[in-house]
């Protein structure tokens, strides 16, 4: 547990606390990375429902009716279309087409959207989004510490959170969210998640996260969750996380999300020229997926090569997957590569792999 003063603590730290979490500085937040077995983190969560703190992410208000339009300068996507009640994953690039942060972004009412960061980037987001939104008739507001969001993940998810609601939940699409009360608590609930799974993400008022942490986790068969199957979960599901597979020297179309980046929107936005002719020519490396032959798991920073040793990649994410029974992982390869007769590099020693389509898991 870290000493620092100036880490900051999420609503439910008491909650963490008394049920044993290992607790960790992680983007500046005191939060669980495991609370007992990270394994049987994962695997309720793939066969069960699993309940997670992320109260520690950037919520970030966009209020106006010139707040769509600025999204649309500030961000990739083009936002101003979508409709009430919807969400859209995109992403916030710098000028050289390098991702700041990959975002979710919610349109609650007409003049209302919430954009949700990570917490290692929501100072950025927010000096970003003030900075790019003026000149629109827009107030940027950043609400992150009135918020705690908690996340229920899993195939039992609906069937358990309909128990505390009487929210259309059957109706609510993925990528949609809408305003309800959950156990007696003003909810958005939001069909959204880093797990590949179904499930919701719930943002409360903080004095009220307590509550509702309480009433979901005394369902049986729901599992607290930290980060490390947070983590494993999300790769399975072939996400990336930022700081590993995105970085502000990578742009969306290196990491083979380049169907995020509107370059037909009637908007211009920050990044545009740069992506624009990436968007035309091949790029310099692609984001693959290895699944390793022996035990050892690949590791972020490891290095991919070739059958004669030659360096010819990076891994930037990799553990053992509980689901597949197989250590995996996600690396850039450099243009032109083969995807055969690779290894990396695991502490001096070679270690083959197979490339893959990602993700490595998808639910049925």
């Amino acid at each position: 547990m870290s000493a620092d003063p100036n880490v900051k603590k999420t609503p439910l730290h008491d909650v963490h606390r008394d049920l044993g979490a290992n607790l960790v500085d992680f983007a500046g937040y005191l939060m669980p990375l495991r609370y007992a077995s990270e394994t049987a983190e994962h695997k309720a969560v793939r066969t069960g429902a699993g309940l997670f703190d992320l109260s520690h992410m950037g919520e970030i208000f966009l209020v106006g009716p010139g707040a769509g339009a600025a999204l649309d300068h500030a961000l990739v996507g083009n936002l101003s279309p979508m409709a009430v009640g919807k969400a859209r994953y995109t992403m916030i690039c710098g000028h050289n087409g390098g991702v700041l942060d990959d975002l979710i972004v919610y349109r609650l009412a007409d003049e209302t959207w919430l954009v949700v960061a990570n917490a290692a980037n929501a100072a950025t987001v927010l000096g970003e989004l003030t900075e790019r939104a003026a000149g629109f008739d827009a107030v940027v507001e950043d609400r992150s510490d009135s918020y705690a969001l908690i996340a229920l993940q899993g195939p039992r998810a609906q069937s358990i959170l309909e128990g505390f609601t009487g929210a259309p939940l059957a109706d609510l699409r993925y990528y949609a969210i809408l305003a309800d009360k959950v156990a007696g608590v003003d909810a958005l609930v939001a069909r959204t998640g880093y797990t590949g799974e179904d499930g919701f993400e719930l943002f409360v008022d903080a004095a009220d996260a307590v509550r509702l942490w309480g009433e979901l986790a005394a369902v049986e068969g729901v599992v607290p969750a930290g980060l490390s199957a947070r983590d494993t979960l999300r790769l399975e599901a072939g996400m990336p996380l930022y700081g590993n597979e995105l970085t502000t020297e990578t742009t969306p179309f290196e990491a083979g999300l380049g169907r995020v980046v509107k370059l037909d929107k009637p908007v211009d936005f920050v990044g545009k020229a740069v992506l624009a002719a990436q968007a035309q020519t091949p790029v310099g490396r692609r984001l693959v997926g290895l699944v390793a032959r022996g035990r050892r798991a690949p590791r972020k920073g490891y290095e991919v090569v070739a059958s004669d040793g030659t360096p010819v990649g990076v891994v930037t994410s990799g553990a053992p997957s509980p689901t597949l029974g197989k250590p995996i992982a996600m690396a850039y390869l450099d243009s032109g590569v083969g995807e055969t007769d690779l290894a990396v590099d695991v502490r001096g020693r070679r270690e083959p792999v197979d490339v893959v389509a990602l993700p490595f898991y998808k639910r049925s």
